[in-house]
């Protein structure tokens, strides 16, 4: 297994299609090499404004780039300089957030969170997590506010919900097996121990879903049901808001999918907090 497969930089996108490039699209392809930031963060009328042509020659030439429409590739190119800069001391040298204002990245993160689950695919997800034995939670370092999140909450509205840490994980995988489900929340630079894990338990018979950054992202290779978040840096570390707001949103899902078992089990543990006086 390939654990630290990177993207294709845009550099080597472009050199791939250069033959098959019109002249507009190589004023394009001159442009958004000159300065990546002007496709990072720049909608389409600014490339086009930039370069004398229409949107839709924009977006004609992101699809011959290989992605399915303008957004697609920018989000490419705001991961790829992501990753450029990706240790925190590196971050704060280069000054990341004069780069992209963080209500800006915030906001655009938010976005990849809804697309990544629009049409039916929230409640395709919810569903295998409804119907499962057990539902295993595995989390890299950066993706450990959104398993925890993911944790504390689906444990209120169902039981056999598990957190996967390092100390006991040996023990645990001998546990899983087919009709359990495993969520994988792992970011770049992705953790060796989480992708080897992950692949353990997807041998093992459990259904995979994995949350993460990049179609590229070895974890992909280990299931269909995986959704592309964006994982901006804030300052020198990468946010964990869109991550809890992916577990959030899932959650949310499972209650109303579960409806009368989930609000049985929650009263039963109010009324345990209530009984040991958990609250002041």
């Amino acid at each position: 297994m390939n654990i630290t497969k990177a993207p294709s930089s845009t550099p080597d996108l472009v050199a791939a299609v250069s033959s098959d490039l019109t002249p507009t699209e190589r004023l394009i392809a001159e442009a958004v090499l000159a300065e990546p930031t002007l496709l990072a963060f720049g909608t389409v009328s600014d490339l086009a404004g930039r370069v004398g042509t229409s949107r839709p020659t924009i977006v004609r030439f992101a699809n011959k780039l290989g992605f399915d429409g303008y957004t697609k590739l920018q989000r490419h190119v705001r991961s790829e300089m992501s990753h450029l800069i990706t240790r925190p001391s590196e971050r704060i040298r280069h000054n990341a957030e004069k780069m992209r204002p963080a209500k800006a990245a915030i906001s655009s993160a938010i976005e990849t969170v809804f697309s990544a689950l629009e049409g039916n695919r929230l409640a395709a997800l919810s569903d295998l997590i409804v119907k499962a034995r057990n539902v295993w939670i595995l989390s890299g370092e950066t993706s450990r506010a959104g398993a925890h999140a993911f944790l504390s909450k689906l444990s209120m509205v169902r039981p056999g919900v598990r957190l996967l840490e390092e100390h006991s994980m040996g023990t645990e995988l001998g546990n899983a097996g087919p009709g359990d489900v495993a969520v994988v929340f792992d970011f770049y630079r992705y953790r060796r121990q989480v992708v080897n894990a992950a692949g353990i338990l997807a041998d093992a018979g459990v259904e995979v879903i994995a949350i993460t950054d990049n179609p590229l992202s070895p974890l992909v290779e280990l299931t269909d049901n995986w959704c592309e978040i964006e994982v901006p840096a804030i300052g020198p570390f990468d946010s964990s808001v869109p991550a809890v707001a992916i577990a959030e949103l899932l959650v949310s899902q499972v209650a109303r999918d579960l409806q009368e078992e989930a609000t049985a089990r929650i009263d039963r543990i109010e009324a345990l907090w209530e009984t040991s006086e958990v609250f002041l």
